[in-house]
């Protein structure tokens, strides 16, 4: 089992998938380019552990590299006809040094490639995860992302993305073998929850809280939705839980757009006074209701 990746991480072949993690996580604290500008040693130190960790925290990929199937770069290694990944030839040495030289020994040539067969291989996909805010991911918009090599890439984040998704950028993974292509960088989106407005497919929902006047006698409020406050006129006489939508309002993808469905919520004060309480008693003795009742008698077996 080759173990240049384990140690570039500095964990053991047995290691966890948790512990490669803490170990990237301790060495990207470190080494980021972000914390060390200019520092060109730490730069490639970072280039090092990140290609590392782009296989050692990938189950499947982990599992070829201790077979040997791929190398430190994350690309294909040959097997030749005689057992066995192909190596550099040492100088002087005897062996196979690629697939020309194999197919030379094979069918005559005294060591002199004939045809010069190399078979060509894509590079291996790399996988990043972007967190993005959610107002990033409804209206979407461009967010640099630092690649496995140290390199800065600004990324377009498409309108109305929903987390779980994945953006694919060509020719950003690893470097094809004999004139193959890159492979790509797979990029996940996670989406950051919102201190107030709540995601349902392409509708926003909110709750709202009014207070006991504004319930009681209506009027005109303001609203925040992600396009911009906006206007809202609250019937008077309103309860909790009346639900108001504003057209458009909401996420747009390439063909629909969504609302946003504003949730009433009446929320008394914090302290209640003796005015108020007197107000309330006097309510309760000579205008008295009662909001149950429906519900007493729908719920009557």
């Amino acid at each position: 089992m080759n173990d240049t990746l384990y140690k570039t991480l500095g964990v053991s072949k047995s290691a966890t998938q948790s512990d490669i993690k803490k170990a990237f996580r301790k060495h990207m604290k470190e080494l980021h380019p972000d914390l060390n500008p200019g520092n060109a040693a730490k730069e490639a130190r970072f280039k090092k552990v990140s290609a590392a960790n782009d296989i050692l925290s990938d189950p499947d990929k982990r599992a070829l590299y201790d077979r040997g199937e791929i190398d430190e770069n994350g690309a294909d290694v040959v097997q030749n006809p005689f057992g066995g990944g192909f190596r550099s030839q040492p100088q002087g040495g005897q062996g196979y040094g690629d697939m020309g030289d194999v197919f030379s020994q094979m069918f005559g040539g005294g060591g002199q490639q004939r045809g010069g067969f190399q078979q060509a291989f894509k590079g291996q996909d790399q996988r990043y995860n972007m967190k993005v805010s959610f107002a990033e991911a409804a209206l979407g918009g461009k967010k640099q992302i630092h690649l496995s090599d140290g390199s800065a890439i600004n990324v377009t984040i498409p309108k109305g993305i929903e987390g779980g998704k994945t953006i694919r950028l060509k020719g950003k993974g690893h470097a094809g073998q004999n004139g193959g292509p890159a492979g790509d960088a797979l990029i996940e989106v996670k989406v950051a929850p919102h201190p107030v407005f709540i995601r349902n497919g392409l509708d926003i929902e909110l709750n709202l809280p009014i207070t006991l006047y504004e319930a009681t006698l209506g009027g005109k409020i303001e609203v925040p939705t992600l396009h911009g406050a906006v206007g809202l006129k609250i019937p008077a006489g309103a309860s909790s839980g009346k639900v108001f939508r504003l057209k458009g309002r909401g996420i747009a993808s390439a063909r629909n757009k969504g609302d946003q469905l504003v949730k009433l919520q009446i929320q008394m004060p914090e302290t209640v006074d003796e005015k108020l309480e007197a107000f309330m008693r006097d309510m309760q003795d000579n205008s008295p209701y009662d909001p149950r009742q429906k519900l007493k008698t729908k719920a009557h077996v």
